[in-house]
């Protein structure tokens, strides 16, 4: 999947918005003013809600050692970063952000989901 496709798919989810609150380097995206995916346009990975917690989103690191690992600052929640060049397929990078998305959809008031 290349960057500009991963980045359409994350911006055609509903509610969603492209921010860039740290520079051009990196691309945020958000549903109700909440982060779901933190694209790192230079190194070419994405930050991802895995799971409710670090152990929770483990075994996505475990059955891809090589190329999903911990997020930094936010990867006790759950977060995991992607290196988008890497052994993920596709389809498993878009349930990853579909899950994304999805769990913070379901953590928003009702009044600010799309």
């Amino acid at each position: 999947m290349t960057m500009d496709e991963l980045i359409a798919y994350c911006a055609g989810k509903p509610g969603a918005e492209e921010t860039y609150p740290w520079g051009d380097a990196e691309l945020v995206c958000k549903v109700g003013g909440k982060a779901f995916a933190f694209i790192g346009l230079d190194g070419h990975t994405v930050g991802l809600k895995c799971g409710a917690d670090a152990e929770a989103a483990a075994p996505w690191r475990e059955r891809f050692p090589d190329d999903i690992t911990v997020s930094g600052y936010v990867g006790r929640y759950g977060w995991n970063t992607v290196a988008l060049k890497g052994s993920v397929p596709d389809d498993d990078l878009l349930e990853l952000v579909d899950g994304s998305y999805e769990a913070v959809v379901a953590r928003l008031p009702k009044k600010k989901r799309p």
